[in-house]
Protein backbone atom coordinates (compact mmCIF):
# COMPACT_ATOMS: atom_id res chain seq x y z
CA UNK A 1 0.00 0.00 0.00
CA UNK A 2 3.00 2.27 0.24
CA UNK A 3 4.68 4.21 -2.53
CA UNK A 4 8.09 3.35 -3.91
CA UNK A 5 9.75 6.39 -2.38
CA UNK A 6 12.85 5.45 -0.44
CA UNK A 7 12.55 5.72 3.33
CA UNK A 8 14.20 8.79 4.76
CA UNK A 9 14.26 10.73 8.00
CA UNK A 10 10.80 11.86 8.99
CA UNK A 11 9.98 15.56 9.01
CA UNK A 12 7.83 16.96 11.79
CA UNK A 13 4.86 17.19 9.42
CA UNK A 14 5.28 13.60 8.28
CA UNK A 15 5.51 12.28 11.84
CA UNK A 16 2.48 14.31 12.89
CA UNK A 17 0.52 12.97 9.90
CA UNK A 18 1.38 9.38 10.79
CA UNK A 19 0.29 9.98 14.37
CA UNK A 20 -2.95 11.58 13.17
CA UNK A 21 -3.77 8.55 11.03
CA UNK A 22 -3.06 6.20 13.93
CA UNK A 23 -5.24 8.32 16.21
CA UNK A 24 -8.12 8.33 13.73
CA UNK A 25 -7.87 4.57 13.21
CA UNK A 26 -7.91 3.97 16.96
CA UNK A 27 -10.82 6.38 17.39
CA UNK A 28 -12.66 4.63 14.54
CA UNK A 29 -12.76 1.41 16.56
CA UNK A 30 -13.88 3.18 19.73
CA UNK A 31 -16.68 4.81 17.71
CA UNK A 32 -17.58 1.37 16.34
CA UNK A 33 -17.94 0.00 19.88
CA UNK A 34 -20.32 2.89 20.71
CA UNK A 35 -22.41 2.04 17.63
CA UNK A 36 -22.47 -1.65 18.59
CA UNK A 37 -23.47 -0.81 22.16
CA UNK A 38 -26.54 1.01 20.81
CA UNK A 39 -27.96 -1.50 18.37
CA UNK A 40 -25.82 -1.39 15.21
CA UNK A 41 -24.34 -4.69 14.07
CA UNK A 42 -20.95 -5.43 12.55
CA UNK A 43 -22.13 -5.95 8.96
CA UNK A 44 -24.04 -2.66 8.93
CA UNK A 45 -20.98 -0.78 10.16
CA UNK A 46 -18.70 -2.37 7.54
CA UNK A 47 -21.16 -1.55 4.73
CA UNK A 48 -21.38 2.12 5.74
CA UNK A 49 -17.63 2.45 6.25
CA UNK A 50 -16.56 0.63 3.09
CA UNK A 51 -19.02 2.19 0.65
CA UNK A 52 -18.44 5.76 1.84
CA UNK A 53 -14.65 5.27 1.72
CA UNK A 54 -14.94 3.76 -1.77
CA UNK A 55 -16.97 6.76 -2.95
CA UNK A 56 -14.47 9.25 -1.52
CA UNK A 57 -11.44 7.49 -3.01
CA UNK A 58 -13.25 7.03 -6.35
CA UNK A 59 -13.92 10.77 -6.41
CA UNK A 60 -10.20 11.38 -5.85
CA UNK A 61 -9.37 9.04 -8.73
CA UNK A 62 -11.73 10.98 -10.99
CA UNK A 63 -10.52 14.42 -9.87
CA UNK A 64 -6.85 13.49 -10.14
CA UNK A 65 -7.44 11.64 -13.42
CA UNK A 66 -5.71 8.50 -12.28
CA UNK A 67 -5.38 6.10 -15.26
CA UNK A 68 -7.32 2.86 -14.95
CA UNK A 69 -5.56 -0.08 -16.57
CA UNK A 70 -5.57 -3.63 -15.27
CA UNK A 71 -3.41 -6.56 -16.28
CA UNK A 72 -4.95 -10.06 -16.36
CA UNK A 73 -3.33 -10.83 -13.00
CA UNK A 74 -4.92 -7.71 -11.52
CA UNK A 75 -8.39 -8.78 -12.66
CA UNK A 76 -7.79 -12.13 -11.00
CA UNK A 77 -6.30 -11.03 -7.69
CA UNK A 78 -7.93 -7.66 -6.92
CA UNK A 79 -11.30 -9.35 -6.22
CA UNK A 80 -9.52 -11.83 -3.94
CA UNK A 81 -7.84 -8.97 -2.04
CA UNK A 82 -11.21 -7.25 -1.67
CA UNK A 83 -12.80 -10.46 -0.40
CA UNK A 84 -10.02 -10.94 2.15
CA UNK A 85 -10.33 -7.35 3.39
CA UNK A 86 -14.10 -7.78 3.61
CA UNK A 87 -13.68 -10.84 5.82
CA UNK A 88 -10.97 -9.08 7.84
CA UNK A 89 -13.23 -6.07 8.43
CA UNK A 90 -16.12 -8.23 9.64
CA UNK A 91 -13.82 -10.23 11.93
CA UNK A 92 -12.04 -7.22 13.42
CA UNK A 93 -15.25 -5.34 14.19
CA UNK A 94 -16.65 -8.58 15.65
CA UNK A 95 -13.62 -8.66 17.97
CA UNK A 96 -14.10 -4.99 18.89
CA UNK A 97 -17.73 -5.76 19.76
CA UNK A 98 -16.63 -8.49 22.21
CA UNK A 99 -13.31 -7.34 23.70
CA UNK A 100 -11.88 -4.14 25.16
CA UNK A 101 -11.00 -2.19 22.02
CA UNK A 102 -7.26 -2.03 22.71
CA UNK A 103 -7.02 -5.80 23.27
CA UNK A 104 -8.85 -6.52 20.01
CA UNK A 105 -6.39 -4.31 18.13
CA UNK A 106 -3.41 -5.87 19.89
CA UNK A 107 -4.46 -9.37 18.88
CA UNK A 108 -4.95 -8.06 15.35
CA UNK A 109 -1.44 -6.59 15.46
CA UNK A 110 -0.03 -10.11 15.14
CA UNK A 111 -0.62 -9.77 11.39
CA UNK A 112 3.15 -9.42 10.60
CA UNK A 113 3.59 -12.98 11.85
CA UNK A 114 0.75 -14.18 9.64
CA UNK A 115 2.26 -12.30 6.70
CA UNK A 116 5.53 -14.17 7.16
CA UNK A 117 3.65 -17.49 7.42
CA UNK A 118 1.62 -16.97 4.23
CA UNK A 119 4.68 -15.70 2.35
CA UNK A 120 6.47 -18.92 3.29
CA UNK A 121 3.54 -21.23 2.45
CA UNK A 122 2.42 -19.70 -0.84
CA UNK A 123 5.54 -18.07 -2.24
CA UNK A 124 8.34 -20.08 -0.62
CA UNK A 125 10.03 -17.07 0.98
CA UNK A 126 11.76 -17.78 4.28
CA UNK A 127 11.01 -15.32 7.11
CA UNK A 128 13.72 -12.78 7.80
CA UNK A 129 15.79 -13.20 10.97
CA UNK A 130 14.18 -10.06 12.42
CA UNK A 131 10.72 -11.62 12.04
CA UNK A 132 11.81 -14.84 13.76
CA UNK A 133 13.25 -12.83 16.66
CA UNK A 134 10.11 -10.68 16.93
CA UNK A 135 7.69 -13.63 16.94
CA UNK A 136 8.21 -14.79 20.55
CA UNK A 137 8.42 -11.19 21.80
CA UNK A 138 5.07 -10.32 20.22
CA UNK A 139 3.45 -13.51 21.48
CA UNK A 140 4.73 -13.01 25.04
CA UNK A 141 3.52 -9.40 25.03
CA UNK A 142 0.16 -10.51 23.69
CA UNK A 143 -0.14 -13.19 26.38
CA UNK A 144 0.45 -10.53 29.05
CA UNK A 145 -1.98 -8.07 27.44
CA UNK A 146 -4.75 -10.66 27.11
CA UNK A 147 -4.11 -11.99 30.64
CA UNK A 148 -4.26 -15.50 29.22
CA UNK A 149 -3.96 -17.17 32.63
CA UNK A 150 -6.60 -14.96 34.23
CA UNK A 151 -4.19 -13.73 36.93
CA UNK A 152 -5.03 -10.03 36.61
CA UNK A 153 -8.77 -10.62 36.35
CA UNK A 154 -8.81 -13.23 39.12
CA UNK A 155 -10.95 -15.48 36.92
CA UNK A 156 -8.32 -18.14 36.26
CA UNK A 157 -7.44 -19.36 32.77
CA UNK A 158 -10.77 -21.09 32.10
CA UNK A 159 -12.85 -18.14 33.26
CA UNK A 160 -10.74 -15.62 31.36
CA UNK A 161 -10.92 -17.57 28.10
CA UNK A 162 -14.64 -18.02 28.61
CA UNK A 163 -14.88 -14.24 28.45
CA UNK A 164 -12.32 -13.39 25.76
CA UNK A 165 -12.05 -16.58 23.67
CA UNK A 166 -14.53 -15.70 20.92
CA UNK A 167 -13.27 -12.14 20.62
CA UNK A 168 -9.64 -13.25 20.42
CA UNK A 169 -10.54 -15.83 17.76
CA UNK A 170 -12.17 -13.09 15.65
CA UNK A 171 -9.16 -10.79 16.11
CA UNK A 172 -6.70 -13.51 15.09
CA UNK A 173 -8.88 -14.41 12.09
CA UNK A 174 -8.77 -10.74 11.11
CA UNK A 175 -4.98 -10.75 11.47
CA UNK A 176 -4.66 -13.91 9.39
CA UNK A 177 -6.83 -12.67 6.53
CA UNK A 178 -5.16 -9.25 6.57
CA UNK A 179 -1.72 -10.85 6.46
CA UNK A 180 -2.76 -12.93 3.46
CA UNK A 181 -4.19 -9.83 1.75
CA UNK A 182 -0.85 -8.05 2.25
CA UNK A 183 1.11 -10.97 0.77
CA UNK A 184 -1.17 -11.27 -2.27
CA UNK A 185 -1.02 -7.50 -2.76
CA UNK A 186 2.77 -7.49 -2.60
CA UNK A 187 3.21 -10.30 -5.10
CA UNK A 188 0.26 -9.82 -7.44
CA UNK A 189 -0.95 -6.20 -7.31
CA UNK A 190 1.88 -4.01 -6.00
CA UNK A 191 2.03 -2.12 -9.30
CA UNK A 192 -1.63 -1.02 -9.11
CA UNK A 193 -2.05 2.60 -8.02
CA UNK A 194 -2.80 2.69 -4.29
CA UNK A 195 -5.95 4.77 -4.78
CA UNK A 196 -7.33 2.40 -7.40
CA UNK A 197 -6.50 -0.62 -5.27
CA UNK A 198 -8.18 0.94 -2.24
CA UNK A 199 -11.33 1.84 -4.19
CA UNK A 200 -11.73 -1.67 -5.63
CA UNK A 201 -10.95 -3.24 -2.25
CA UNK A 202 -13.51 -1.10 -0.40
CA UNK A 203 -16.21 -1.76 -3.02
CA UNK A 204 -15.75 -5.53 -2.78
CA UNK A 205 -15.46 -5.41 1.03
CA UNK A 206 -18.71 -3.45 1.13
CA UNK A 207 -20.40 -6.03 -1.08
CA UNK A 208 -19.17 -8.84 1.21
CA UNK A 209 -20.67 -7.05 4.20
CA UNK A 210 -23.86 -6.31 2.25
CA UNK A 211 -24.25 -10.02 1.49
CA UNK A 212 -23.86 -10.69 5.20
CA UNK A 213 -26.52 -8.09 5.93
CA UNK A 214 -28.89 -9.92 3.61
CA UNK A 215 -28.06 -13.24 5.27
CA UNK A 216 -28.93 -11.74 8.66
CA UNK A 217 -32.27 -10.38 7.49
CA UNK A 218 -31.40 -6.75 6.81
CA UNK A 219 -29.60 -3.80 8.33
CA UNK A 220 -29.43 -3.48 12.12
CA UNK A 221 -29.28 0.27 12.68
CA UNK A 222 -28.56 2.08 15.95
CA UNK A 223 -31.48 2.44 18.34
CA UNK A 224 -30.24 5.61 20.04
CA UNK A 225 -28.65 8.92 19.03
CA UNK A 226 -25.31 7.88 20.52
CA UNK A 227 -25.25 4.87 18.19
CA UNK A 228 -25.88 7.04 15.13
CA UNK A 229 -23.08 9.36 16.21
CA UNK A 230 -20.82 6.33 16.61
CA UNK A 231 -21.72 5.01 13.14
CA UNK A 232 -21.17 8.43 11.58
CA UNK A 233 -17.88 8.90 13.42
CA UNK A 234 -16.43 5.52 12.47
CA UNK A 235 -17.34 6.15 8.81
CA UNK A 236 -15.83 9.65 8.84
CA UNK A 237 -12.68 8.65 10.72
CA UNK A 238 -11.96 5.58 8.59
CA UNK A 239 -12.63 7.36 5.29
CA UNK A 240 -10.60 10.42 6.26
CA UNK A 241 -7.65 8.34 7.48
CA UNK A 242 -7.54 6.39 4.22
CA UNK A 243 -7.87 9.55 2.14
CA UNK A 244 -4.92 11.14 3.97
CA UNK A 245 -2.94 7.92 3.63
CA UNK A 246 -3.14 7.95 -0.16
CA UNK A 247 -3.00 11.69 -0.85
CA UNK A 248 -0.70 13.20 1.77
CA UNK A 249 1.71 10.43 2.77
CA UNK A 250 3.19 9.85 -0.71
CA UNK A 251 4.04 13.56 -0.92
CA UNK A 252 5.75 13.46 2.47
CA UNK A 253 7.94 10.53 1.45
CA UNK A 254 7.31 8.37 4.49
CA UNK A 255 7.42 4.97 2.83
CA UNK A 256 9.12 2.52 5.15
CA UNK A 257 8.09 4.50 8.23
CA UNK A 258 4.38 3.59 8.12
CA UNK A 259 4.96 1.03 10.90
CA UNK A 260 4.84 3.98 13.30
CA UNK A 261 1.07 3.92 12.74
CA UNK A 262 1.01 0.70 14.77
CA UNK A 263 0.75 2.87 17.88
CA UNK A 264 -2.98 2.69 17.07
CA UNK A 265 -3.68 0.27 19.98
CA UNK A 266 -2.08 2.73 22.42
CA UNK A 267 -4.36 5.52 21.22
CA UNK A 268 -7.30 3.11 21.39
CA UNK A 269 -6.33 2.14 24.94
CA UNK A 270 -6.42 5.77 26.10
CA UNK A 271 -9.58 6.67 24.16
CA UNK A 272 -11.45 3.56 25.30
CA UNK A 273 -10.54 4.40 28.91
CA UNK A 274 -11.65 8.03 28.56
CA UNK A 275 -14.81 7.46 26.49
CA UNK A 276 -15.96 3.92 27.24
CA UNK A 277 -14.55 3.49 30.72
CA UNK A 278 -12.62 0.40 29.60
CA UNK A 279 -9.58 -0.20 31.78
CA UNK A 280 -7.02 -3.00 31.86
CA UNK A 281 -4.53 -4.01 34.53
CA UNK A 282 -1.00 -2.51 34.62
CA UNK A 283 0.56 -5.84 33.57
CA UNK A 284 -1.75 -5.84 30.53
CA UNK A 285 -0.65 -2.30 29.65
CA UNK A 286 2.96 -3.47 29.86
CA UNK A 287 2.17 -6.37 27.53
CA UNK A 288 0.46 -3.98 25.12
CA UNK A 289 3.53 -1.75 24.99
CA UNK A 290 5.75 -4.79 24.32
CA UNK A 291 3.58 -5.79 21.34
CA UNK A 292 3.45 -2.27 19.92
CA UNK A 293 7.19 -1.73 20.33
CA UNK A 294 8.03 -5.07 18.68
CA UNK A 295 5.70 -4.45 15.72
CA UNK A 296 7.06 -0.93 15.19
CA UNK A 297 10.64 -2.18 15.41
CA UNK A 298 9.81 -4.91 12.90
CA UNK A 299 8.24 -2.43 10.53
CA UNK A 300 11.18 -0.01 10.71
CA UNK A 301 13.88 -2.61 10.09
CA UNK A 302 16.22 -2.05 7.18
CA UNK A 303 15.53 -4.31 4.21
Amino acid sequence: MSSNTNARALSGAAFATLMLIALMMGANHVAARIAFNHGADVSTAVVFRSIVTALVVSALIFIQRVPLSFKPAHRKFLPLIGLLIGVQSLCLYSAVARLPVALALLAFNTYPLWTALWDRLFYGRKPERAVLIAMPVILIGLALALDVFGAASGLGAAGQWGQIGTGVAFALAAAGTFGLALVVTQHEAADVDGRVRTATTMIIAGLVALANVGFKGGFHLPQAAAGWWGLAALTFLYGTAFTIMFTVLPKLGVAGNSAIMNVEPVFALVLAWLILGQAIAPVQVAGALVVVAAVIRLGLRKR
